[in-house]
């Protein structure tokens, strides 16, 4: 074994597991540019008013600081669940840091060696990270040339594949495409396995769409996960929760660390919650900024595709990279997602798709 000059081990000479080499670690380009529209942030601060009251909360928690917080985050729970509506109740919530954790124990306790996670690519790349991770297999499925998915197609993909966990990304990152609620009503007939729906970007969708939310009675296999970071614009924050059976979030007790949420964090969270319609008064200013890329977009000639996100996939780009490097280099920060001839954009607020938009026509 070779031994570096610097006095540093290096990650080959490590008896890393097998299944972790040559992998590399998840992450977006952070540059300190005027215009980050690239990992699909709300590009909005916290409302004033709002963040005093989280201020107060935590400085509340911090009095107590020195013991260890609500091993059940039980008042974060209720706020979940009085968010979320459809008669769920905090037995039914479950919460980590970031919905990455979350998607984690479910891994944990569904999938792990021996078993097999699946999802219809292109989607969140954190889907195969994650399962690799925990020691499962991924395994990825097809869409459409749209990056839509039937439910006669989604359902026999995923008999063929008899994965134990099953990733529904509605609507999807990185497409930013809807998915019927039956397409996921087939997939869970079709499964016998976890079936989770990643609803990340479900308050950016059609107001009068139903979530996936209304499929859990009687469903006692199926997951809905949400997060804070997007439309609360608590992305610093890491809080991610989903709602399924009581006894799923059973399960997920076996699976996380002690104390996992820290005081401060369940009293951020809580805080934010209180304040829902506020944090979600900015939902309709996206989707406006969103919906006028789109147009423009098309405008100039580029193929934006249909999208109930916080942001924009397009395809007709030629060169991506150089588009990417062109806009980089005018103050814009955009994703190159690996997608041919694609790139994918944030909607922000009004001065920064302007600032993007016009970045782009200079190209």
């Amino acid at each position: 074994m070779s031994s570096p000059t610097d006095g540093r081990a290096r990650l080959e000479d490590l008896p890393l597991r097998d299944d972790l080499r040559g992998l590399t670690p998840y992450g977006a380009p952070q540059a300190p540019l005027p215009v980050a529209l690239n990992v699909n942030e709300n590009t909005h601060p916290v409302p004033e008013e709002v963040a005093d009251d989280i201020l107060d909360s935590i400085a509340l928690a911090l009095r107590e600081v020195n013991r260890y917080p609500d091993r059940e985050f039980t008042a974060l729970r209720e706020g979940f669940a009085d968010y979320l509506g459809h008669g769920l109740d905090r037995d039914q919530i479950w919460a980590a840091n970031g919905s990455n954790e979350v998607l984690q124990h479910l891994l944990q306790a569904f999938g792990g060696p021996g078993r097999r996670a699946f999802g219809f690519g292109p989607t969140y790349s954190m889907y195969p990270l994650l399962t690799r991770a925990t020691g499962a297999e991924y395994v990825a499925g097809v869409r459409d040339a749209d990056y839509t998915v039937s439910a006669d197609s989604a359902s026999a993909q995923v008999a063929d594949a008899d994965p134990d966990v099953t990733f529904l990304c509605a609507p999807n990152n990185p497409t930013g495409t809807p998915m019927s609620l039956d397409v996921i009503d087939a997939v869970y007939e079709a499964s016998r396995g976890i079936v989770i729906v990643d609803e990340a970007y479900q308050e950016f969708a059609p107001r009068d769409e139903r979530s996936a939310l209304t499929l859990l009675p009687g469903r006692e296999r199926l997951v809905v996960s949400r997060t804070m970071s997007k439309a609360f614009a608590f992305a610093g924050a890491r809080v991610g929760y989903l709602a399924a059976d009581p006894g799923v979030i059973d399960a997920l007790r076996l699976v996380r660390l002690p104390y996992h949420l820290s005081a401060l964090t369940q009293a951020a969270a809580t805080a934010a919650l209180r304040h829902a319609p506020t944090m979600l008064s900015m939902v309709d200013e996206i989707v406006a900024q969103r919906d006028r890329i789109s147009a423009t977009l098309d405008a100039l000639g580029y193929t934006p595709y249909e999208s109930w996100t916080n942001f924009v996939l397009f395809s007709g780009v030629d060169d991506p990279a150089a588009t990417w490097q062109g806009l980089y280099d005018r103050g814009v920060l955009i994703r190159d997602v690996g997608i041919a001839h694609s790139l994918r954009v944030t909607a922000g607020t009004a001065d920064e798709s302007t600032a993007f938009l016009e970045a782009l026509a200079s190209l």
